[in-house]
């Protein structure tokens, strides 16, 4: 795996990128946890498999809920995690379209030869390059995000949900009501909401190896019981589980000997 930031062009608007080789000697299901950010794949192998269903390249929106995501043993490809307002002006969907959702990348936006392109260059450091280099040309052809709701987002970032709503609103001179319905469209979920799941993506990156009431405590839970409902809502599982389920080298999370999302849902009808 090869991790980058973008280029100075893009900083706050894509987190990070990834790319990765991958060879297992059996299928790999991980556990992809709910988050606040868009997630884009641009596949240079066999398809993966999302809650079961094929994809190639894709869009995955902002998400309240857990995810399981499998191959066969063998993906390569680079991994792009985007900012909603950067996504909304780049794919040209509102958010809350997107909320929730897999979809093919060529169902939202043009790649035209990019795939290739980066399949063939000579080195990760060169794809990364030419994504800064192509995210760059599209953002200069798209107009801005609303600066408000920039200003807003950064503030819920910076402090990891810390913010109330109603101090949001209040800066702004706008009503709890205009405010969500803004986020909807420009991030995809109310600002109430994404506090809530940039918290739990805090507690996720701090589990490593510390006392988890610790975790809870710095990421403002108020008890072991709210740490764990949100942990099973966004995640599948509890914050212990979770922690034992961290695949090396940052490659996220297995999904295998954990209990199953769908073992807590109603049987159907």
């Amino acid at each position: 795996m090869a991790f980058a930031g973008p280029g100075p062009a893009l900083r706050g608007v894509v987190q990070r990128y990834c790319g990765y080789v991958e060879r297992t000697a059996a299928p790999l299901r991980r556990r992809e946890s709910a988050t606040g950010t868009v997630t884009v794949i641009l596949s240079f192998g066999p398809r993966i498999f999302v809650d079961g269903e094929r994809h190639g390249s894709f869009v995955a929106g902002p998400s309240e809920r857990p995810a399981t995501t499998e191959h066969d043993g063998v993906q390569d490809g680079v991994e792009l995690n985007l900012t909603p307002p950067a996504a909304r002006r780049l794919l040209g969907v509102p958010m809350h379209e997107l909320l929730g959702r897999v979809v093919a990348l060529d169902d939202v936006i043009a790649t035209g030869t990019l795939l290739e392109e980066l399949a063939e260059a000579p080195g990760w450091e060169a794809r990364f390059a030419r994504l800064d280099a192509e995210l760059t040309r599209r953002l200069e052809a798209t107009p801005p995000s609303h600066p408000a709701v920039q200003a807003a987002y950064r503030r819920l970032v910076a402090t990891h949900g810390a913010v109330p709503v109603g101090v949001l609103a209040a800066e702004l001179g706008w009503s709890r009501r205009h405010l969500a319905a803004r986020f909807r469209d420009e991030v995809g979920v109310a600002p109430k909401a994404l506090a809530r799941l940039l918290r739990f993506e805090r507690a996720l990156e701090l589990l490593g190896d510390r006392p988890l009431a610790d975790v809870a405590y710095e990421c403002g839970y108020y008890d072991q019981a709210h740490f764990n409902r949100d942990f099973r809502a966004f995640a599948g599982v509890t914050p212990g589980e979770m922690r034992a389920a961290r695949l090396p080298d940052g490659a996220g999370w297995s999904a295998d000997a954990l209990p199953s999302v769908q073992d807590a849902l109603p049987a159907a009808a």
